[in-house]
């Protein structure tokens, strides 16, 4: 059973009295109200990160992977509260230093509060961030209409890349290595789009565990469908050399999560305006699919249709 069936199955009815939940099917707590949006997330030793040789780096990758729950609902993040579980191999003031002085780089970068938290002593390390903001709109999943455009935030894969990098499951130049590693924990997260995805965004979520397991998360409840081109799902050009270098093959690098960019769907009459909206804000932002009412389709970068795709993405399984 994975983390999704858990929710639908034994605690989507325990919210049932709470709108402000949405149902356990968004990224966030909406208290439209009070305006007050919540986000939690939890991240776990060898499952999340390696492990802890770099925790200034992996402080960065939980800081934006957290916020970008809120990003993509077009809300700016604000308070932040952080709790620990930290093994003997991480407790010591060398480590601390490195965690403090990234935790204040980001605080800075992004403007966020460090707000509360909690520290306790584990054999394995595990990091929990609570995300708050305020709004009296947010951009929900399952809202998308038939025909809209579906659009992505940055490049994706890097991440993925260099996770097999760190796994030594692909052997590349140091240049490209040291890119792709630093990528796989400091992800170019879409900030600055918060302020215009409500006036331009249908739905949204953000790419955490994969772009299409994400995409199929984003229309779950609505009985549509999408099609989706392989070929247009930016890469970067370093990917673009890594898969060439190796012989690879681009749809097995479009879904493995960590991209942590933003997914949307838009009414095609605001294809243009999105254009000129990433030119100004230096965001790139690329349709890569639609939405329909037939079963999803995927389309391969030689233009043929995948019967099926290996990988839609991670989740976590229980026995």
């Amino acid at each position: 059973m994975d983390d999704d069936k858990i929710i639908s199955k034994y605690l989507k009815y325990l919210a049932a009295n709470n709108p402000s939940s949405l149902k356990l099917n968004d990224d966030v707590f909406f208290d439209k109200k009070r305006r007050l949006v919540v986000s939690t997330d939890t991240y776990n030793e060898k499952i999340h990160f390696k492990n802890t040789k770099k925790p200034d780096l992996i402080i960065k990758k939980i800081i934006r992977s957290s916020i970008s729950d809120l990003i993509c609902k077009g809300v700016k993040p604000k308070y932040i509260f952080l709790s620990a579980s930290i093994n003997n191999r991480l407790s010591n003031q060398p480590n601390f230093l490195l965690i403090v002085k990234s935790l204040k780089e980001e605080l800075k970068k992004y403007k966020l509060l460090l707000s509360g938290g909690d520290t306790t002593y584990s054999s394995t390390t595990s990091f929990t961030v609570t995300v708050i903001g305020f709004a009296t709109k947010i951009v929900k999943r399952n809202n998308s209409d038939i025909g809209d455009a579906i659009f992505v935030t940055g490049n994706i894969g890097d991440a993925y890349a260099g996770l097999k990098i760190l796994n030594k499951n692909i052997k590349s130049t140091k240049s490209l290595e040291n890119y792709f590693i630093k990528k796989y924990y400091i992800p170019d997260i879409a900030f600055k789009i918060y302020k215009y995805l409500p006036s331009i965004a249908s739905s949204s979520i953000d790419i955490s565990d994969g772009l299409i397991l994400d995409l199929e998360r984003m229309i779950n409840n609505q009985n549509l469908g999408y099609i989706l081109s392989i070929k247009d799902v930016p890469i970067s050009k370093n990917l673009q050399k890594l898969i060439g270098l190796n012989n690879f093959q681009k749809k097995n690098f479009v879904s493995n999560g960590d991209d942590y960019q933003v997914l949307f769907t838009s009414s095609l009459k605001k294809v243009e305006q999105i254009k000129k909206l990433s030119k100004r804000i230096n965001i790139k932002i690329t349709k890569i699919g639609s939405i329909t009412n037939k079963p999803n389709q995927i389309i391969n970068t030689n233009g043929n249709y995948l019967k099926s795709i290996k990988n839609k993405g991670y989740l976590h399984k229980f026995k």
